[in-house]
């Protein structure tokens, strides 16, 4: 018997494929429990239909990030930072603190868990930030830092 899968099946397979199954183990096992469901014709209609969903959706996302990107590349952020002697500053700056400038200078929520610097910020000057918006698109912000 021929099942659609409505979830991740261990050692089975993956949401939304097809798999054969012997009928005992479809009907006593993986329909019974919402595994999955009998493919018909009904069925992998409905099946191919939010596969071409899910498609659109994830490229209207990838538009999305895209664009964002672009947004992201013109526009800059200022920080300022203690710092001591010789322009060194006391600790440095992180992308908690970045994420919440960010916030009210540029209006974008921004996850600081997707950011990244290439280098610590401890002294003044210009760095680049990198924002991963989405598994293909990655966008760059500079990020000003001043004395205080």
């Amino acid at each position: 018997m021929e099942v659609i899968l409505l979830e991740d099946v261990k050692s089975l397979g993956k949401k939304g494929e097809l798999v054969k199954v012997s009928d005992g183990y479809a009907r006593n096992y993986i329909i019974k429990r919402n595994l999955g469901k009998e493919a018909t014709a009904k069925n992998l209609n409905e099946l191919k239909l939010q596969k071409k969903h899910e498609e659109k959706v994830a490229q209207e996302k990838l538009d999305n990030a895209k664009t964002f990107a672009s947004e992201l590349k013109d526009k800059s952020v200022t920080l300022s930072i203690k710092t001591g002697s010789g322009g060194r500053s006391f600790g440095s700056v992180s992308t908690k603190e970045i994420a919440a400038a960010i916030k009210t200078q540029l209006g974008y929520d921004i996850d600081k868990k997707k950011m990244s610097l290439d280098v610590p910020v401890k002294f003044p000057g210009t760095y680049t930030l990198t924002i991963k918006l989405h598994p293909k698109v990655t966008g760059k912000l500079d990020i000003i830092v001043k004395e205080a």
